[in-house]
C-alpha cells in the first residue's frame, strides 16, 4: 500500500495534478483498493481542519498582504536605510534587516520578499547595486519570513505533531537571526569585491523623523509576540490581532488602504487559505492512509536500519530529503506530508519534536530560494523583470550559507532549543 499511495502521488504530480488533489486522489486510491467505506472521505476532510490553531493561518496572511501593501514595510525600510545607508554596502544590509523585521510580522516568505523587494529595489537600482545580486538577496532574506515567528509552517506543524505553538515560535528565533547574519556577512563581503558606494549620512533630525513614522509598524512584533509569549492571548488570537492593528495603522495613521484596496487584499488572503485549508483536509487523509498501513514506522524502520540508528547519520538522511523537497514541492505541502513520516524516527533515536519542528520550516525554507520550484525567486523576478537564470547564479552562495546554518542547528540544537527551555 505504501507504494501504491506513494507511486499514484508521484504520477499524479508529474502529469501536473495541483498538490492538494494529488494528495487527496492518491489517499482515495488507497481507499478504494482497502475497501474502506467512502464516507470515511469526507468525515477526515473535515477533521482535518477541526482545530482552533489553523484560526491563525488565514488571518497571518491577512496581515502579511496589510504589511506589504499598506505602507507599513515602507517605513521600516526608510527607517533601516537612514540608520545603516550610509555604510559601503549599506543598501544590502537593509535589505536582509528588513526582511528579518518584516517576518516578525507576517508570517510568509513571499510576502516578505514583496515587501522588502517592492521599497528596496528602486533605490538599489538608482545606486548602482548589481540587480541581479540584490533581487538574489533579498530572495533568500526572504526565507527567513517563516522562520523568525509568527510563522505559517510553524502553526501548521504544530497542530499535525501536536505541540505547542508558542514553543515553535521561540525556537525559531535564534536559527533566523544566524540565517540573517550568515547573509548580511556575504553581503558585505560582496559589497567590498564590487565596490558598491556608501549612502550619504542623514541629519540626525531626519533619522528620528523616520523612526517616528516607522514605530507604529516595529510595534507590530512587539505587540504580537510579547502578547504570545506573556500569556496574554494565544497565537490563534495573537493573529488576528495582527490584522487588526495592521489595518488601523495602514488605514488611520498611513492612511495608504482604502476600501477597494482592502477588499483585495482580503480577497487574495481568502483565494490563498483556501488552499492551504485544502492541502491541509487532503493531508488528513493521506496521512490516516500512512498510519493505517504503519507506513511511517516502516519508513521510520528503514531510516534507522540504514543508518544503523546512528543519530547523526539519520538526522543527515532527513536533512538531505527535506531540502529535495523543498527544492520541488510548496513548503505547506512538503511540511503536511513529511511531518507524519518523520516524527516516527526522529522519536526512534531520541530526538525532540520542537527541535525537529525548526529544523524542518528552515530546511523547507530553503527551498524557498532554491530552484526549480522557488516562489521567492518568482517574486523578486515579478518586481524586478529579471528572468529567473539572472537570479539563480547569485543565490547560489546564498544557499549554501543558508544550508550551513541548517545543517549547524541540526547538529547544535541547543540553539534551538535554548530560549523554549528558558
Amino acid at each position: 500500500m505504501g507504494y501504491l499511495i506513494f507511486g499514484a502521488f508521484f504520477v499524479l504530480l508529474l502529469i501536473g495534478v495541483p498538490i492538494g488533489l494529488s494528495i487527496g486522489l492518491s489517499a482515495l486510491v488507497v481507499f478504494i483498493a482497502s475497501g474502506f467505506p467512502l464516507q470515511m472521505v469526507p468525515q477526515t476532510l473535515l477533521e482535518g481542519n477541526n482545530s482552533f490553531a489553523l484560526v491563525a493561518v488565514p488571518f497571518f496572511i491577512l496581515a502579511g498582504d496589510i504589511l506589504a501593501r499598506g505602507g507599513i514595510s515602507e517605513r521600516i525600510v526608510a527607517f533601516a536605510e537612514a540608520g545603516l545607508g550610509r555604510i559601503r554596502g549599506g543598501l544590502s544590509i537593509v535589505s536582509v534587516l528588513a526582511s528579518m523585521f518584516i517576518a516578525a510580522i507576517s508570517g510568509s516568505g513571499a510576502a516578505t520578499t514583496a515587501a522588502v523587494g517592492a521599497s528596496l529595489i528602486p533605490d538599489l537600482k538608482e545606486k548602482k547595486y548589481d540587480v541581479d545580486f540584490s533581487a538574489a538577496l533579498i530572495a533568500s532574506a526572504g526565507t527567513i519570513g517563516v522562520v523568525i515567528p509568527p510563522s505559517v509552517p510553524m502553526v501548521l506543524y504544530a497542530v499535525i505533531a501536536g505541540e505547542s505553538v508558542a514553543r515553535l515560535f521561540l525556537g525559531g528565533f535564534i536559527p533566523g537571526i544566524l540565517m540573517g547574519v550568515g547573509l548580511i556577512v556575504w553581503a558585505l563581503i560582496v559589497a567590498k569585491r564590487r565596490n558598491y558606494p556608501a549612502g550619504v549620512k542623514l541629519p540626525g533630525k531626519e533619522v528620528f523623523r523616520r523612526f517616528g513614522a516607522a514605530s507604529w509598524g516595529l510595534m507590530a512584533p512587539v505587540i504580537i509576540l510579547g502578547g504570545i509569549f506573556s500569556g496574554i492571548f494565544t497565537p490563534s488570537e495573537a493573529a488576528a490581532i495582527a490584522v487588526v492593528y495592521t489595518l488601523l495603522v495602514a488605514k488611520f495613521i498611513y492612511k495608504a488602504l482604502d476600501f477597494k484596496k482592502f477588499y483585495t487584499l482580503v480577497v487574495g488572503s481568502g483565494i490563498t487559505s483556501a488552499l492551504i485549508m485544502f492541502i491541509i483536509a487532503t493531508a488528513k487523509l493521506f496521512g490516516w492512509s500512512l498510519a493505517f498501513y504503519q507506513i511511517p514506522q516502516a519508513v521510520a524502520g528503514a531510516i534507522l536500519g540504514l543508518a544503523n540508528n546512528v543519530p547523526f547519520l539519520v538526522y543527515l538522511m532527513i536533512a538531505v530529503i527535506i531540502l529535495l523537497s523543498g527544492m520541488f514541492m510548496e513548503t505547506a505541502s512538503a511540511l503536511i506530508i513529511l511531518t507524519p513520516i518523520f516524527i516516527p524516527a526522529i522519536v526512534g533515536v531520541g530526538g525532540n519534536l520542537i527541535h525537529f519542528g525548526v529544523v524542518l520550516v528552515v530546511g523547507l525554507a530553503i527551498g524557498m530560494a532554491t530552484p526549480p520550484v522557488a516562489i521567492n525567486i518568482y517574486v523578486a523576478s515579478a518586481i524586478t523583470g529579471l528572468p529567473m537564470g539572472r537570479i539563480t547564479k547569485p543565490i547560489i552562495p546564498m544557499v549554501l550559507i543558508l544550508i550551513l546554518v541548517f545543517l549547524l542547528i541540526i547538529y547544535v540544537p541547543q540553539l534551538v532549543m535554548f530560549l523554549p527551555s528558558l
